[in-house]
């Protein structure tokens, strides 16, 4: 399974459960992660999509790490 059809499949889940999700394409900040899933009891989910084999760059490490930092769920989906 490809990236692309991984994240089309979080991105069906996500919105199944209610949330509403963007795909960030370019931001003012590389390394920040592919989605970001908006609910409004659950808050804010930051989803960084790998293949299964897929590694984090030491960028994308450091963004999800600062997006902890400041209180913000983080996940690494591999589908």
């Amino acid at each position: 399974m490809s990236e692309q059809q991984i994240q089309t499949k979080r991105i069906k889940q996500l919105e199944s459960e209610g949330y509403y999700v963007i795909k960030l394409v370019k931001t003012n900040k590389n390394g920040i992660p592919d989605l970001i899933a908006l609910h409004k009891q659950k808050g804010v989910l930051f989803v960084e999509v790998k293949t299964p084999k897929g590694q984090l760059s030491k960028l994308q490490q450091y963004r999800l790490d600062e997006l902890k930092q400041h209180g913000f769920t983080t996940e690494i989906y591999r589908g």
